[in-house]
């Protein structure tokens, strides 16, 4: 029963650490997606919207990053409470 209880535990911290680094990859794409692209009042459609969709998938990264981070501290082993109240 014990394996069970810790492995359980420990797919949901690995979880955690995915998507921690799935919202890290998601904005490094969308800053070489913003930065890459020079801004100028004369840009074609295109590349606006390559530079919009980085923008867009930065920011769901920083999102994606926090909810892997809460996951994690969520789901992390929490040392057992003492209950001995015997004076």
């Amino acid at each position: 029963m014990e394996f069970i209880r810790w492995h359980t535990s420990n797919s949901t911290m690995k979880s955690g650490v995915i998507i921690i680094a799935t919202g890290v990859i998601m904005v490094i794409c969308g800053s070489i997606l913003f930065y890459v692209v020079q801004s100028s009042p004369q840009i074609e459609p295109f590349l606006r919207t390559i530079k919009h969709a980085g923008t867009f998938i930065g920011l769901l990264g920083i999102g994606v990053t926090l909810a892997g981070i809460l996951l994690y501290l969520i789901n992390r082993n929490q040392p057992p409470v003492q209950e001995d109240f015997d004076v």
